[in-house]
């Protein structure tokens, strides 16, 4: 049986992993001001350049169960079943979508990632090795969704204007965090995101002390791969990860840039490792 494991453009996965793993992709729009592009035709530093310039936030539009219906049917001409894994329907309104047009069609199944980013990237790699092994479409769907509680989906954000923008902190913390260099962490739970732990200082040191915590406190990791996902980053940053996850004995370490989605909520400079938290305990 040829299964098709699809995703969202939020996955933020490479072009190159989504080629090599045989991930299909249906894209979100995205307005900013006069404008309206699919998810990944601008590059994360055009988005921010339009955000500058126009003082905006991008807004993404949820898709709607016409268009996954039309997206299934057209895997549905190639393969014998899809696996979609969608954006944490506690962040939009359309995973309920997709699983309604799913209901109408056959073998076509649907999870919630309660994920974003990598996260969701993580599971679609996980329906495809057990798609790899002949599992079939159904029990794929079982499994991944099983697997999603233990995704580790965390971010450190450098600054907090976009966050404000979108209403997400007052304006005195956007102050107060900005003058102090207060950087939040970011993180996934129950399908949605809030801020559990604050650091400070220069963003280098921040990220290696955010991948030690993380490390410490998510400490049973499936070490088989770990991502490095980030809006912007500097080197440092970069290497700060690299090092982190290097040292926690990770076999594959992927480099990742976030989309327009993450972009549009957390601004440049801002960085994550991503992994399942179901390995060997340490």
């Amino acid at each position: 049986m040829r299964i098709a494991v699809s995703v969202e453009s939020t996955n933020d996965l490479s072009k190159q992993l989504l080629l090599d793993n045989d991930i299909k992709v249906i894209s979100y729009q995205i307005s900013l001001g006069d404008a309206i592009f699919k998810d990944g035709d601008k590059t994360t530093e055009e988005i921010f350049e339009q955000v500058d310039k126009l003082g905006v936030l991008p807004k993404t539009t949820a898709l709607n169960s016409f268009e996954y219906t039309e997206f299934f049917e057209g895997l549905l001409k190639e393969y014998d079943a899809v696996v979609h894994v969608c954006l944490s329907s506690g962040l939009s309104s359309s995973c309920s979508q997709a699983f309604a047009a799913a209901n109408n069609l056959k073998n076509v199944y649907v999870v919630d990632s309660k994920s974003l980013s990598t996260g969701i990237g993580l599971l679609a790699l996980y329906a495809r090795e057990l798609a790899t092994q002949g599992v079939d479409a159904k029990e794929i769907a079982q499994k991944v969704q099983a697997r999603v509680d233990k995704l580790q989906v965390s971010f450190v954000v450098e600054r907090l204007d976009y966050l404000y923008k979108g209403g997400r902190c007052s304006a005195l913390a956007r102050f107060g965090a900005n003058i102090f260099h207060i950087r939040p962490r970011i993180v996934v739970k129950d399908g949605k995101m809030g801020s559990d732990k604050k650091y400070r200082g220069q963003m280098d040191k921040v990220i290696e002390k955010y991948c030690n915590d993380v490390l410490e406190e998510f400490n049973t990791p499936d070490l088989s791969k770990v991502f490095i996902t980030y809006t912007t980053a500097t080197p440092a940053m970069v290497e700060a990860a690299k090092t982190a996850c290097v040292n926690a004995g990770f076999k594959n370490i992927y480099e990742t840039r976030a989309g327009g989605t993450i972009a549009s909520h957390c601004g440049a400079n801002t960085l994550g490792i991503l992994y399942f938290n179901d390995g060997d305990q340490n």
